[in-house]
């Protein structure tokens, strides 16, 4: 593993507002000890990021690893975006540190990109641009995404669910070991969201990569992860997503209601549909 991180000794004041749940932060450090460390790709150890007199992030510990969807929550300003950079190696923490196992390439989607719409680019040459790749290779991610009929559009007439499937397929054109997408329905209507999970999902299927999520839709989301995990500056719970949904943290950071929304939706989508839109058996 490589380390990114530094490791200090500056003291560290919780967050306002941030509950003592020390019992629930072993917890998570025991599961992620057990995990086979071979498959972990990325890993988040005591990371704390402070800023003047805020703690943006206290003692965070993390991993995503191969072949796994993991979906960070929580309301905004709980740091999640400076979650990611630290983790990315764009952001050093104050305290902790981040490795990454040896060689790793990682595919991002950021929360906001800024295209001048007005910039006469295809899609095809936007994926071509500051990337070593060919045309069979932009064809075979179009594909992948179900974006190919898009290949020779303008960025700027395309929806917000095409748009997105252009940014994974320049994501996966990095050949990565994991995928961090940081709010990816982002512009997309809500029928649309489930379709981009389920895409993400076969992804993971096909070629075995690590995902991390970022996503306030919570419901979508939650049910699409393998584990998720709920920030407010601190872990306020982690595990399979019927647990968390039903953790007093989530509850209290989401409303009382939230629980049980997230037990109707997964009643009313106990199946799955393929990319073709067919149903089939969880």
């Amino acid at each position: 593993m490589t380390e990114l991180g530094t490791q200090g000794h500056a003291a560290v004041v919780p967050a306002a507002g941030a509950c003592e749940c020390n019992h629930q932060h072993d917890r998570n450090r025991t599961e992620s000890t057990s995990r086979a460390t071979n498959q972990v790709i990325v890993a988040a150890r005591a990371v704390t990021v402070t800023k003047g007199a805020r703690t943006i992030l206290h003692d965070i510990d993390l991993e995503v690893s191969r072949g796994e969807i993991v979906t960070l929550i929580g309301p905004n300003g709980a740091g999640k975006t400076t979650l990611v950079r630290v983790l990315l190696g764009l952001e050093t923490p104050s305290r902790g540190s981040v490795t990454r196992a040896d060689g790793t390439v990682i595919g991002y989607v950021p929360q906001r990109i800024e295209i001048d719409r007005a910039l006469p680019m295809t899609v095809r040459r936007f994926l071509r641009h500051g990337l070593p790749v060919g045309e069979g290779e932009i064809h075979v991610a179009l594909h992948e995404v179900d974006a190919h009929r898009v290949a020779d559009r303008q960025l700027s007439v395309l929806s917000g669910g095409e748009f997105q499937r252009v940014l994974l397929a320049r994501a996966l054109l990095r050949n990565p070991d994991l995928l961090v997408l940081d709010e990816p329905a982002r512009g997309v209507d809500y029928s649309g969201e489930a379709e981009l999970y389920a895409l993400i999902s076969h992804i993971r299927d096909a070629r075995g990569v690590g995902v991390l999520l970022v996503s306030h839709d919570l419901h979508v989301v939650m049910a699409a992860s393998d584990r998720v995990v709920c920030l407010n500056h601190h872990i306020c719970c982690s595990g399979v997503p019927h647990a968390v949904a039903r953790h007093p943290e989530y509850a209290r950071l989401f409303g009382p209601k939230a629980a049980d929304a997230f037990a109707v939706y997964e009643h009313h989508h106990d199946h799955r549909h393929d990319l073709s839109g067919e149903q089939s058996s969880p």
